[in-house]
Parts: structure tokens; C-alpha cells; sequence
């Protein structure tokens, strides 16, 4: 069957259309996105303001469209960190019911995390051991751990690329301080958790999904591009690199689109800090995610041909 799944995130409301049936590895089909960053949207109340709100109704429109001229027989929507913590949130679900007709499931963190590492033990399979999983998001980062397909332990913190850029480095070109207060914030959040994930065990291997390492991957990571390797000794070396540059500097890197350039740098504090506190040397990007991810447990779900 034709599935599409539509992901209402922090940066983006992506569909992605695949050919799947249960037992088999779904294939991608098409992909239909749109930027809307709206962890930047926020209003001073910490609501999703009335254009914003307007934005997102048009985009989830136009993908509906898609869907149905690429002969989708079921859209699976969801919304990450960006609907789930705006003030509003209520108003904004009931205004989408109400003009496109599709509810809106709100994912909460813990979900993110698990359904990611569902689909990173999915592509790699059990041999690879106990997983540890990172994704950085627009709104927040997510981590899991765990030997089955259920992870032992999972959590979500606000640690977005997105958010992190808009509320702590909105300059261009922010000075040495302001990126040293967010190192410092970052670090602080993420060791929080680390010992309720040293308490469950020790990862035979780590995995980093999301766009933010793949495009630290592209250009900081090594090996070819369906098997990259991101090390850590490499992003200590990029991490002041990105700071000295532009927006457009950072574009004009392999893999960096243009409306993600000016959050690749707490992207990249991010992950750098992930692994630094987990004791992770080197992460194994995989592609599939969250969206993924969702098109799996449905799977599940569906008998047998």
C-alpha cells in the first residue's frame, strides 16, 4: 500500500510518500516540504502567532494535495516539540481540524525518542548490539537506549537547533561569549541524563539521525555517503570553525542548505556535547528517523498479505 506520512516539526512539515506492506522495507516515493521554522515563530506569549498559524494551515493543505495526486491511501500526521510546547497549542489543532480536516496527533518527547530508535534498530538491524541513538531536532534532542526494539530508556530535552538558535544566538555572527553561555547551557541539560543512561548499560554502537548530522556528516564525517562516520575529535576541530563563520559561509559547505545554515552551529554544540558526555568517540549516521519510524509501528499493525 501507499502510506504518507506528514511530519509537522520545528524547522519543516514534510511528507513523505512510500510503498510499503508489512515485512518489507518501505520505498520512498515521493517527498513534499516546506520550510516554516516554527520554533521561531513564537509569539512574546510563547504562542504560535496568527500568521504563523496561518502558514501552517496553507503548507498542511498543500500536502494533502500531494498526497492525494501521488494516490495515498492513508496519511499518518504528527507534530513534534514546536506545537506541543507553543502556548496555544489547543487553538492552533482545532484550527487545522477545522480547515483541513486532519487531526493532529501531538507526539510527546519520550514517543519521539522511542519511534527514532525503532527505526534506527530497524535499519540496523540486530547485530549491531545495544544502540545508543541521538537526534537533533528544530525543538529538541532526542536520546535512546536499548538492546530490543523498545529502548530501555528515552528522553526528550530542549535542546533543538532551532530553538537553541533563535532564543540564544539570534546574531549572525554571535561572539565568543554568547557561544560559550550556550556550550555551557547545553552541557548542563544534557548531564542531567547521562547517568540514568549509564545505570541501563554500555552501547555497543552509537547512531546519529536527523539533518543536523547529516550535514555535520557531509562535511566533518568520513567514509561513503550511505555509511558515514562522524567522530568526535572532528567536531572539536569544526565546532570554532562554524562560530568565526557566516551564514552563508556555512551554506556554501557540502550538505548545508541555506535555511539550516545559521542553526548549524548549535546544531553542531549539540552533538558535540552529546558525545563528549556520553563517551562516544565516533556515531554511525543512519537515515532513517522519526518519520520512519511512525511508518513502521503502523506497519506493525497491518495483517499480513
Amino acid at each position: 500500500m501507499r502510506l504518507g506520512v506528514l511530519d509537522v516539526g520545528s524547522n519543516t512539515v514534510h511528507l513523505l510518500v512510500v510503498d510499503a506492506h508489512p515485512g518489507a522495507r518501505p520505498l520512498p516515493a515521493h517527498s513534499h516540504k516546506a520550510e516554516l521554522r516554527l520554533a521561531e515563530l513564537l509569539d512574546g506569549s510563547g504562542g504560535i502567532g496568527g500568521e504563523g498559524v496561518g502558514q501552517l494551515v496553507r503548507v498542511i493543505g498543500e500536502a494533502l494535495e500531494a498526497a492525494e495526486d501521488k494516490g495515498v491511501e492513508e496519511v499518518l500526521p504528527f507534530a513534534t516539540s514546536a506545537v506541543r510546547e507553543a502556548a496555544n497549542a489547543d487553538a492552533v489543532l482545532a484550527r487545522i481540524r477545522a480547515e483541513t480536516g486532519v487531526v493532529l496527533p501531538v507526539l510527546s518527547g519520550e514517543a519521539e525518542a522511542r519511534l527514532t530508535f525503532l527505526a534506527a534498530r530497524r535499519w540496523f538491524g540486530w547485530s549491531a548490539g545495544r544502540l545508543l541513538v541521538i537526534d537533533i531536532g528544530g525543538g529538541s534532542l532526542e536520546i535512546a537506549y536499548g538492546m530490543d526494539e523498545e529502548p530501555d530508556a528515552a528522553v526528550s530535552l530542549p535542546l533543538g537547533a532551532g530553538r537553541l538558535t533563535a532564543a540564544r544566538l539570534p546574531d549572525p555572527m554571535p561572539g565568543p561569549e554568547d557561544v560559550r553561555a550556550l556550550r555551557r547551557h547545553i552541557r548542563a541539560e544534557i548531564a542531567r541524563v547521562v547517568g540514568d543512561f549509564a545505570r541501563v548499560g554500555t552501547a555497543d554502537r552509537t547512531v546519529a539521525t536527523s539533518r543536523t548530522f547529516k550535514q555535520l556528516a557531509r562535511f566533518a564525517g568520513e567514509g561513503p555517503r550511505d555509511r558515514r562516520v562522524l567522530r568526535r575529535k572532528s567536531l572539536v576541530e569544526w565546532v570554532p570553525r562554524l562560530a568565526a563563520m557566516t551564514p552563508r559561509q556555512r551554506a556554501a559547505l557540502p550538505g548545508v542548505s541555506a535555511g539550516r545554515a545559521s542553526q548549524l552551529l548549535a546544531g553542531a554544540l549539540v552533538a558535540e556535547a552529546a558525545m563528549d558526555l556520553f563517551g562516544v568517540d565516533e556515531a554511525e549516521v543512519c537515515p532513517w528517523a522519526l518519520r520512519e519510524g511512525v511508518i513502521l509501528r503502523r506497519l506493525d499493525h497491518l495483517p499480513a498479505a
